[in-house]
């Protein structure tokens, strides 16, 4: 019984060091998660809150939230160096809207946003060096230096649009002709708290329902309208809720993995005839609203910093990667390390770059 116990003991350790030794040094081809509840309008089933999630996926995933954060960061350098004219709006903190939308879209799908798109476009198949130099007004840009911040384009992406709430009723439109064409493609409609206010975003809701048009309304909520907190503006910050007609889901919108399966059961919802519906995904922006705004005086650093250290998109799907062992540390550093290379590379050629003939 004493040499049995022995041999188990000695067994169990083994067992215990390799399992250390793998976790160092093995990484899984899937893992399981578990999402936050999503909350519902007019809906009596809800997008699946486990998640499951290759490491291709996670590795592609965590490349692009980088990219976009390093983007603009050089984005918002290039605004203090004077490169950058008009205005510039930064999507730093928004990072899992459009890379978790993305990832459960198809290619014939279509995307119409506000003028904080450079996530966007980027997202949608624009070089970063296209993105960058619209920004710088060089010809390399996406529209050829003549759009700036605000106005950016490409394949399936209409736009980075100026007016507050006006790309909500062209997205509506999109989402007819694909219905017209006799297509299941759908478009994503995309607006901040603040224009969730405009009458017009009232009104093709009415429509949309009323013909049932394939259109995803996706309100990004990250708690401010310019300097305006939603509470300060909106009698109904449920936002997710104010389509009336239109079924509803709030998401976590920090979270990239509950953000791609809302999209997903949104595309089909769609897709299979049942007319729009409206997704609020609860996010926050780190800079102001534009670089114009310090961001400061209607909300306290203190509270940028706890979004920061406890919500931040990237760092918690940094540790959802490092804790299921869909890669090693090592690997993402080397993610870190050559997108910064490209954003750096990207942003010395979009300074270099000349403007297109007058």
């Amino acid at each position: 019984m004493e040499s049995f116990l022995l041999v188990s003991r000695n067994l169990w350790c083994v067992r215990l060091t390799c399992s250390r030794c793998c976790q160092a040094n093995y990484s899984t081809e899937t893992a399981n998660f578990e999402t936050k509840p999503f909350r519902l309008h007019k809906l009596e089933e809800s997008p699946s809150t486990h998640v499951t999630l290759t490491k291709a996926d996670a590795l592609d995933m965590f490349t692009k939230l980088q990219t976009i954060r390093r983007m603009e960061t050089s984005a918002g350098n290039l605004y203090k160096e004077k490169i950058v004219r008009g205005f510039c709006h930064l999507y730093s903190g928004q990072e899992a809207v459009c890379v978790g939308i993305k990832a459960a879209l198809r290619p014939h799908d279509a995307v119409i946003t506000a003028y904080r798109a450079h996530g966007w476009t980027y997202i949608m198949g624009a070089p970063i060096l296209s993105v960058l130099a619209e920004l710088t007004g060089r010809q390399s840009g996406c529209a050829r230096g003549k759009g700036g911040s605000m106005h950016m384009y490409a394949d399936n992406f209409y736009g980075g649009n100026g007016i507050v709430g006006a790309q909500i009723p062209l997205g509506v439109g999109i989402a007819f002709a694909a219905q017209y064409q006799g297509t299941d493609g759908v478009c994503v409609a995309l607006y901040g708290d603040g224009a969730a206010n405009q009458g017009q975003v009232f009104e093709v809701y009415n429509m949309a329902k009323l013909l049932n048009i394939p259109c995803i309304f996706v309100c990004e909520n990250n708690g401010y309208g310019m300097g305006t907190s939603a509470e300060r503006a909106s009698a109904n910050t449920a936002y997710y809720t104010r389509g009336d007609y239109v079924p509803g889901i709030w998401v976590d919108g920090m979270d990239v993995l509950a953000v791609r399966e809302a999209a997903r059961y949104a595309v089909n919802y769609c897709s299979s005839g049942k007319g729009p519906i409206l997704l609020e995904a609860a996010t926050y922006r780190y800079s102001g609203h534009s670089m114009s705004d310090p961001g400061t005086s209607y909300r306290t650093r203190d509270e940028i910093q706890e979004v920061r250290q406890t919500r931040d998109p990237i760092t918690s799907f940094k540790e959802k990667i490092l804790s299921a062992n869909l890669a090693t540390a090592e690997e993402l550093k080397q993610i870190e390390t050559e997108v910064r290379a490209q954003v750096d590379d990207a942003t010395k050629k979009a300074k270099a770059d000349k403007e297109i003939e007058q």
